[in-house]
């Protein structure tokens, strides 16, 4: 089985705003299952919907899970939503969708965030520290904001730079395209 692919940066996907989910059907099951298989296969602690190309309100979490120690308690939420924030710390952090990069990023220490699980029982969590950095930065995703556009504009220019640079280098590597002389 094909494992669905991480968007990347620049992907103008990233950067949409997601749609709320009415309805919990076995599509999304399937989604959230696949979502699963692709942050762990990655590896990663967190993944939302829209890294992997579905503009729905959808995250999978599982700060616990490392890959020196299998034993997994992932969480699935729908429409996650953040309804207090307290304090501030500040985050090391790096992302599936933003490749080669980490940088600290300020968020708020503590966070409680309601939603639904896949069977649409009520969700709520008070989060601390790393979880309540995963949460806001998957919700982030749903929002089309990448942790990125939470750093300083030179330290992100940097990183657009060098991201462009490696793209352009992937390309040239792979050569030219090859095209008929036709069109389609």
């Amino acid at each position: 089985m094909a494992l669905r692919e991480v968007l990347q940066f620049p992907d103008p996907r990233l950067k949409r705003k997601s749609e709320r989910i009415e309805t919990v059907t076995d599509e999304l099951r399937e989604l959230a299952t696949d979502m699963l298989d692709v942050m762990y296969d990655e590896p990663g602690i967190g993944l939302a919907a829209p890294q992997v190309g579905a503009s729905v309100r959808m995250i999978v979490m599982d700060t616990e899970w490392t890959e020196e120690d299998a034993e997994r308690s992932p969480i699935v939420v729908v429409n996650p939503e953040i309804v207090t924030r307290e304090g501030t710390i500040t985050w090391n952090e790096g992302c599936l969708s933003v490749p080669d990069f980490q940088a600290d990023v300020e968020r708020a220490e503590r966070v409680v965030v309601r939603g639904t699980d896949l069977d649409g029982k009520p969700f709520e969590e008070d989060a601390r520290e790393l979880r309540a950095v995963c949460f806001q930065h998957e919700i982030d995703h749903l929002d089309g904001m990448l942790f990125i556009d939470r750093i300083s504009r030179l330290k992100r220019s940097m990183y657009v730079k060098k991201r462009k640079k490696q793209l352009r280098e992937e390309q040239e590597e792979s050569g030219p395209s090859v095209r008929s002389g036709r069109g389609l």
